[in-house]
């Protein structure tokens, strides 16, 4: 069974590791944890049943509790696939924000970290351009670069 485990907000990296070292000294049937990306506040936790996580998950730093329901396979699923649509985003590209408090704004590519998966920017139609890096996923490509 899957558990959601709700946990400080941006702790859920550090969260996931306090209880990734418990798990390995501890006899619980834990069988994994996983933090899914855009989940803010939230990990999950494969245990055999309710008690276990609730003894498992008791007097840690940085977890604030279970949610009473837990997730079927199908809904872990769906909040873990990768998504296979991925945007290609190159140095010289132009590209267009799609959220955040640039919207609409149209900017050329400097730099690409797919590692990090972030873009640096100098927004366009603007006074002193300014370089700015942000996530991948706020931008979409308009204009490619011109291959020479």
């Amino acid at each position: 069974m899957y558990f959601i485990i709700k946990v400080t907000s941006g702790q859920e990296r550090i969260a996931a590791n306090i209880l990734q070292n418990k798990a390995s000294k501890s006899d619980l049937p834990i069988y994994s944890i996983i933090v899914v990306e855009g989940m803010r506040g939230y990990i999950i936790v494969e245990a055999e049943d309710d008690a276990s996580i609730r003894s498992f998950i008791s007097r840690e730093r940085n977890i604030k509790g279970v949610l009473s329901k837990p997730l079927s396979d199908d809904e872990v699923d769906k909040l873990i696939r990768i998504s296979t649509i991925t945007q290609e985003i190159e140095a010289n590209d132009i590209v267009e924000f799609t959220t955040g408090p640039f919207k609409g704004y149209k900017a050329k590519v400097l730099k690409v970290d797919n590692i990090k998966s972030e873009i640096t920017v100098e927004l366009m139609d603007v006074v002193v351009p300014i370089p700015i890096t942000t996530k991948m996923e706020t931008a979409k490509v308009v204009q490619r670069a011109r291959s020479e």
